[in-house]
């Protein structure tokens, strides 16, 4: 879960960087026909049949809807507001997939694990501070976003397990690609040629996005989601160290206490985690 929170912040640099110069929609297609030609390659390296029956059941079909949504939103939001302020949006998953797993899945979570886990949302709250300049209305782009890889992730989970990551993720990018297709005619700009530049970023994103939604996808099917969900509070900390490095977003004493604080809650849930395992 840490290396893809890493791997997808590196991800959301280089699409921020691209988008200013490239539609969208354009960047969706391209970054998803390329995942999409990767996780073929995977798929038939392992010999996992892409077309299975258990594809379009009620369940994988409502994971589309999910992956779409997540997917387009929460590249518009790292296209049009500061990374680190999408980047801190996207930290309330872990309490709605907690509580997910609570309702759908039936998986057992302690007081001590829902405590660490508010602790953590309020962190949130104190570094998005909601009467602060960057939290407009654009802010709920990164909100619906959010939801979307929330439900995405809880039917990964529930997922049949002839469907392997690379399957997974064969449709996961095949659903970025119509969703940049559908926001593309929304849009109406005319698509652009790529330079030299721009080509590099989109390429480095997909390979970055690809090793970070595999490496999720392991997390997610193998492990209890109340367990490994707070780690991807790490994303917090790699996403606002790049938005201040390489985007020159500003860094106040709100933000570095509620990143502190969001922080210790996720290590206190992994710590939580650790001291239950010998009894499980």
């Amino acid at each position: 879960m840490i290396a893809s929170m890493a791997a997808f912040s590196i991800e959301d640099a280089f699409l921020k960087t691209v988008t200013k110069q490239v539609p969208v929609g354009q960047v969706l297609m391209m970054f998803g026909a390329g995942g999409l030609c990767i996780f073929v390659f995977m798929a038939r390296r392992i010999k996992a049949p892409l077309f299975q029956p258990q594809v379009f059941t009620r369940n994988m079909l409502i994971r589309a809807v999910f992956e779409f949504f997540g997917r387009l939103f929460y590249i518009l939001a790292i296209a049009l507001t500061p990374m680190s302020s999408a980047t801190a949006i996207l930290q309330a998953a872990p309490l709605f997939v907690a509580l997910g797993a609570r309702v759908f899945l039936h998986e057992k979570i302690d007081a001590k694990t829902w405590l660490a886990i508010w602790v953590g949302l309020l962190g949130v709250l104190i570094i998005l501070r909601p009467s602060a300049d960057d939290f407009s209305a654009l802010s709920l782009l990164a909100v619906i976003g959010t939801l979307g890889f929330v439900g995405r992730d809880l039917l990964t989970r529930a997922a049949p397990p002839a469907l392997t990551k690379e399957v997974l993720g064969f449709y996961g990018f095949s659903t970025t690609v119509i969703a940049g297709a559908c926001y593309a005619i929304w849009d109406g700009k005319a698509f652009v040629a790529l330079e030299s530049f721009q080509i590099v970023m989109i390429s480095a994103a997909l390979f970055a996005g690809v090793f970070a939604y595999t490496a999720l996808m392991s997390a997610m099917r193998t492990g209890s989601i109340a367990a490994v969900t707070p780690y991807r509070y790490t994303r917090l900390l790699f996403g606002i160290s790049i938005g201040v490095l390489a985007f020159e977003e500003k860094l106040d004493a709100p933000m570095i206490l509620g990143c502190a604080v969001v922080i210790c809650a996720g290590l206190f849930v992994g710590w939580q985690n650790q001291r239950r395992q010998p009894a499980q």
